[in-house]
């Protein structure tokens, strides 16, 4: 399963891409006003960084003014795909980026009809909201499970990415669903790495390397 950083503070994605484990970057509207930089200089940076797919997402309601900014973002670089919400207007975005050859991330998705839809649209990638769907009392991740199993029922290569992703159990779950991609803030990335065991052998290995060391000081050559 591939894994995605859902923000757009880059110092958290260069710190992810120094591990050698990110495959991608998500962002949304909300996640660049809190980085405080303009779209494109966000976009153009996280881009440099990552070798993989970087989500730009689209703010008009309409499909026409989809496709405008979808046309511009496309151009910005290689690894942008667009990021479009899931609706009438946006499926017909979607089918047209078909068209041209531009990538797309329907975001927004909660339901398999929903995620069947976007797919036949010509969608790269759907974005289930599995946190979202915990919220109101739905289990979210059963979502991907039928999701993967009509996909591949059909053989359809849209990519199922998980995401509003709130702790790591989450991400085991999503690949135990079989999810192409799950995308994390960088606060449960971390969480993924820690282990209260890990931190105790690590203490107890440096304490005990200290006193290997100084016994060797100590020891009186013969």
């Amino acid at each position: 399963m591939k894994i995605f950083l859902d923000t757009a503070i880059v110092d958290e994605i260069r710190q992810a891409a120094s591990w050698g484990i990110l495959d991608g970057v998500t962002t949304n509207p909300t996640l660049v006003a809190k980085a405080g930089r303009t779209f494109k200089e966000v976009i153009d940076e996280i881009c440099s960084i990552v070798n993989g797919p970087v989500s730009a997402e689209v703010t008009d309601e309409h499909a026409e003014g989809m496709m405008k900014q979808a046309r511009e973002y496309a151009a910005w670089h290689r690894h942008v795909v667009v990021k479009i919400p899931m609706c009438e207007e946006g499926l017909k975005a979607i089918y047209q980026c078909k068209k041209e050859n531009i990538r797309t991330n329907v975001t927004l998705i909660f339901s398999p009809n929903q995620a069947l839809l976007a797919a036949k649209a010509g969608a790269t990638m759907v974005s289930p909201f599995i946190g979202r769907l915990d919220d109101i009392s739905h289990e979210g991740m059963n979502e991907v499970y039928i999701m993967r199993q009509i996909f591949d029922n059909y053989g359809i290569e849209t990519e199922i990415l998980a995401a509003s992703i709130r702790h790591p159990v989450h991400v085991i779950e999503a690949a135990k669903a079989g999810a192409d991609i799950a995308t994390l803030p960088f606060s449960v990335l971390k969480q993924m790495v820690k282990h209260p065991l890990t931190d105790l052998g690590i203490e107890r290995f440096l304490k005990d390397w200290e006193s290997v060391k100084k016994l060797s000081l100590n020891k009186v050559p013969a």
